[in-house]
């Protein structure tokens, strides 16, 4: 039967499809590397990857066998979690998956209080784009992720942490700009910038340009959030960014300004996520009432359900 040691390092050689970064991921060397893929090959009598001169290949039972393969591993992390569970609560290393779009604006609410409130918890940070996170949580790479629902993934369970509104955001001295808030049709006259592909943002602003009727997306795109809004200062156009986002990026002196939309104002859902399977579930449950609470306190703009069972949001 394949090792656990086998199947780690194939997992690895199938997401990065390359020996070097793989052994590195792994931090093994590269001649253990293919020597582990090599046996698995062998014990399971097939060939799993084809070698070129530049990169790696996944052949078709090899890619039918890296999906089974993370289950296997994403299993076995559970089962270090059952095992882990059974001591102290809110202790040792939770990995926290963040989206770009959301880290900057909401961990500075977070991080002190949850050091202060659980001293013994050390969380690990990995700012990812949604794609990645849910890979990172069906592989048991990631214990949680704070991620905009609704999103595509199954045996996920999702505790709502707040709603935030969607601003446009446009250039301080714009003589045209809004001074209040504004129809939602007021988008089919604007070139609205957007992000690249692989950002939740971006489909999150196609879908409300759509839904207002609009088809003026400028055609420059920007690879982070950080660009975007340079892009709006430097005059190239508009945006739209949640109401968290837009109390940093268009404050004073920024060079940007933000309007409101006239109610119901389009905006989007942010979800505390974990696998439906895990044993720390009810554990979970606690950390995003202490999440909602440290946003209320830190005065974010956005709005908290009033206890934990209004909280509870479904992730398809």
């Amino acid at each position: 039967m394949p090792t656990v040691a086998q199947l780690r390092a194939f997992a690895a050689l199938a997401e990065r499809l390359h020996f070097r970064d793989a052994a590195a991921q792994l931090g093994m060397s590269q001649p253990a590397l293919s020597g582990a893929v090599a046996a698995l090959e062998e014990t399971l009598g097939t060939r799993l990857v084809e070698r070129t001169t530049r990169r790696v290949l996944l052949t078709r039972s090899g890619e039918a066998v890296a999906l089974r393969a993370r289950a296997v591993l994403a299993g076995i992390e559970e089962l270090a979690e059952a095992a882990q569970s059974s001591g102290r609560a809110f202790s040792g290393n939770l990995h926290l998956g963040v989206i770009p779009t959301v880290a900057p604006y909401l961990l500075p609410a977070l991080l002190r209080p949850l050091k202060a409130k659980y001293p013994e918890l050390e969380l690990v940070l990995h700012e990812e784009q949604t794609a990645t996170i849910l890979d990172g949580l069906a592989s048991g790479r990631l214990d949680l992720a704070v991620l905009a629902t609704p999103v595509e993934g199954t045996g996920l369970t999702g505790l709502h942490l707040y709603d935030e509104d969607f601003m446009l955001v446009f250039p301080g001295d714009d003589p045209r700009a809004p001074r209040g808030p504004i129809p939602l049709t007021a988008l089919r006259e604007l070139p609205v910038l957007v992000m690249e592909e692989g950002h939740c943002l971006r489909d999150q602003t196609l879908d409300v340009c759509h839904e207002a009727g609009g088809n003026g997306l400028a055609s420059t795109r920007a690879a982070s959030l950080a660009t975007l809004v340079q892009l709006v200062a430097g005059g190239l156009g508009v945006t739209l960014l949640p109401s968290t986002a837009a109390a940093v990026e268009a404050r004073r002196g920024s060079g940007l300004a933000a309007a409101a939309f006239h109610d119901p104002a389009p905006g989007r859902s942010i979800a505390l996520v974990h696998r439906s399977s895990s044993p720390r579930a009810q554990e979970f449950a606690v950390l995003a009432q202490t999440m909602r609470e440290a946003v209320r306190a830190h005065g974010m703009a956005v709005r908290c359900p009033a206890s934990a069972e209004d909280a509870a949001a479904t992730v398809r």
